[in-house]
């Protein structure tokens, strides 16, 4: 018999599309998948080329459509999957497809790089709601993804643990209540190193972050603190904060993500254990929260919580990025180009750390900037700055 209360409502299952399955960020969103399959369903699959890994992940999970952006790479897993299996996509075409599945309602954007901004915008033109961990496509074109997601008003939901943190902290709050974004840096492997030591550091060092697991492209941004700049940068758009009211300060034990002043004087700050698989199922679940296997914070073990000024003198990405970001127009997008190619040559042996800021300042300093520039004028700054980044780079071996 019925004792007249109403029954709950069924849980929100959201239907998730994964661009960049393969990376540590896609990796976590599949254990966030399998902790709450209650919540998330995957339902699209694409990596870039690393065929081993995505067809163990596409037997497991059973997409609807999948996509590897390498053509040579998808022939291949097209012929190792065989019948049965789901279309295997390739190419930028296959990933816009992919981001605009009629049966996914949220696509998680973490390929590394540029790749992601054109899948990103089709996602919001069909009206699909995007969590963005890729900070290069809110960097390059942040005014034109966050004015397309108000036309279709669609949501961008942050995954990067800072992103994550302070749109926990803000929850619908106006932009002229906050005083300060708050963003908090490890202060990377070499935060204590002496400036003339840095000329050193050896690729091998670089890629040891001392708090969380990483790609390497951006284990070393952590190490030069230029992801905190294009956080900083991601930041303004996100949550349309003026760039003189978004700052860097130094946590070495990345307890708390980041945290938000208000014009009172009061700070709000989100705490967790490092662990990327809280702010992908926030994103997910959000508004809600949920129950996981995550473990929580053991505040007894917790010896001490440190904070310090960055560095600026001796890592100067904080101010660069910053000039970028006040600047705007084309400027975001050079900085962040001219920064891929530098760590990559980095990565490759091709010049010491220093000359990775050096390169992007560099180059910064030589671009003619557009203030208004269209989607095609951003992608072509980004071209020039990779040729001009590379040529800088040559002139001084």
């Amino acid at each position: 018999m019925s004792n007249g209360t109403p029954p709950s409502p069924a849980p929100r299952r959201r239907r998730v599309v994964i661009l960049g399955c393969t990376g540590s960020i896609g990796q976590s969103s599949l254990k966030v998948a399998a902790d709450i399959p209650e919540r998330m369903e995957i339902v699209g699959l694409a990596a870039a080329r690393s065929v081993a890994p995505f067809l163990e992940q596409v037997r497991a999970w059973k997409p609807l459509c999948a996509v590897l952006a390498d053509p040579a790479a998808a022939a291949e897993a097209r012929a190792l999957l065989g019948p049965g299996g789901p279309a295997i996509l390739d190419g930028e075409d296959g990933l816009c497809t992919l981001a605009t599945l009629p049966e996914a309602d949220l696509v998680i954007i973490a390929i590394v790089g540029t790749a992601g901004l054109r899948p990103t915008l089709a996602a919001i033109e069909a009206g699909k709601d995007v969590a963005i961990a890729s900070k290069e496509i809110l960097v390059m074109a942040g005014e034109a993804v966050m004015e397309a997601a108000r036309r279709r008003g669609v949501r961008v939901l942050p995954i990067d643990s800072e992103h994550n943190a302070i749109f926990q902290c803000l929850e619908g709050r106006n932009p002229s209540e906050v005083s300060r974004l708050l963003l908090t840096a490890s202060g990377g492997p070499f935060r204590t190193w002496s400036a003339e030591s840095l000329a050193t550091v050896t690729p091998t060092q670089a890629l040891k972050h001392p708090t969380w697991e990483m790609g390497r492209k951006i284990s070393i941004d952590s190490a030069t603190l230029f992801n905190k700049g294009l956080e900083m940068i991601e930041a303004r758009w996100l949550f349309d904060i003026p760039m003189n009211r978004v700052e860097v300060v130094v946590h070495p034990q990345s307890i708390i993500h980041s945290m938000v002043e208000f014009v009172d004087s009061s700070v709000l700050a989100q705490l967790s254990v490092t662990d990327m698989c809280f702010p992908i199922q926030y994103a997910v679940t959000w508004p809600e929260r949920v129950p996981n296997r995550l473990p929580p914070i053991n505040f007894a073990q917790l010896a001490k919580l440190e904070f310090e000024a960055p560095r600026t003198a001796d890592f100067p990405a904080l101010n660069l990025a910053r000039l970028a970001g006040e600047t705007g127009g084309t400027l975001p997008a050079v900085l962040n180009a001219a920064n891929e190619v530098a760590v990559d040559a980095f990565l490759s042996g091709r010049c010491a750390f220093p000359a990775i800021w050096q390169t992007v300042d560099a180059v910064m300093h030589a671009h003619v900037f557009d203030a208004s520039p269209s989607l095609e004028t951003i992608l072509r700054a980004d071209a020039q700055a990779r040729i001009d980044a590379a040529q800088w780079l040559a002139s001084k071996q």
